[in-house]
């Protein structure tokens, strides 16, 4: 499978678009909020490219890490596969024609979809930006 090395992206990039998708997550009804969001966006294709490569690194290094015991298992393997696709999509999708803050906005709410299904949200989230502040290796 292909696997996105955490040097790929830097730690600003990771906190970058770990803060846009938290704002994307939560409601955005402060005027703080909606201020961020809209400075976020004003940058439409480089947010959308970040959050492409995030979101390839995110379901290839942590949404679809196999357990040990089923790594050679045929389901294993499987699911591999289908994570690798669709992280190849996901940033074929973002860097491709269009790319702008509304690309950008649907990946987000993939992302979160995703997230939703294997933790907590925010607690996700915290847990990939303390993986990265410490320097560990991806993959929970």
């Amino acid at each position: 499978m292909e696997t996105i090395d955490l040097a790929l992206l830097t730690p600003e990039q990771i906190a970058r678009a770990t803060d846009y998708i938290e704002l994307v997550w939560k409601n955005q009804g402060t005027r703080e909020e909606r201020a961020r969001l809209e400075e976020f966006h004003a940058d439409g294709d480089e947010l959308a490219k970040l959050i492409g490569d995030f979101g390839g690194m995110l379901l290839a290094d942590y949404i679809s890490a196999v357990p040990d015991e089923h790594a050679d298992c045929e389901s294993g393997y499987v699911v591999e596969q289908l994570v690798a696709v669709t992280s190849r999509y996901l940033k074929r999708w973002c860097l491709t024609g269009g790319a702008e803050a509304h690309t950008a906005w649907i990946a987000a709410e993939f992302l979160i979809e995703c997230m939703q299904e294997v933790d907590n949200v925010g607690q996700f989230l915290a847990d990939i930006r303390g993986n990265v502040s410490l320097g560990w290796p991806a993959g929970i």
